[in-house]
């Protein structure tokens, strides 16, 4: 599908959306409500959701006693691995209201650079799909060496659009 115009929005049929740590961590960690109806009235119109979420080393930082995002790479994957799980927590803690499932997909760049775990996660996420699952990608920070960095869902987001063959990102 090609969109001509935003109003080829609501008939795009699978839809990847990138959130960013800003937006559902911190101050506004209440604000997984209102993006989790938003992505269920979509599910709610058969459209195929995946989400790219991220924010597991912003949401764990709190849990490691941090007041600043930490500049050591050990400390920012042990603020993801604690992030990530309460993040995930959250997410279906919110879709429950909807009878939504959620899958968590933690993906590097290069696990799609590589043709076997491509396959791998190609085959993962559309088997989520036809079931119905919400899968929820996040760049996988605690194996993450130079990957943690600014922008690398955002990154991570058109690689999985281009991986489920996406309308809409």
């Amino acid at each position: 599908m090609t969109l001509v115009d935003r109003s080829a929005i609501a008939s795009a049929k699978r839809i990847v959306v990138k959130v960013g740590s800003s937006s559902i961590s911190g101050e506004n960690a209440t604000q997984i409500g209102p993006l989790v109806d938003a992505l269920a009235a979509a599910h709610a119109r058969g459209a195929e959701v995946v989400l790219v979420s991220s924010g597991a080393i912003a949401t764990g930082m709190p849990y490691l006693k941090l007041d600043a995002r930490p500049s050591d790479l050990a400390t920012q994957q042990a603020a993801a691995s604690v992030g990530q799980n309460l993040l995930i927590f959250r997410y279906q803690d919110s879709l429950r209201r909807y009878g939504i499932v959620a899958g968590q997909v933690l993906l590097t760049a290069g696990d799609l650079e590589n043709p076997t775990h491509r396959s791998n996660a190609q085959r993962a996420m559309e088997r989520l799909l036809g079931l119905r699952i919400l899968p929820i990608v996040n760049e996988n920070d605690t194996v993450a060496t130079h990957e943690i960095r600014f922008g690398d869902n955002d990154r991570l987001a058109a690689l999985v659009a281009e991986l489920v063959d996406a309308d809409l990102l």
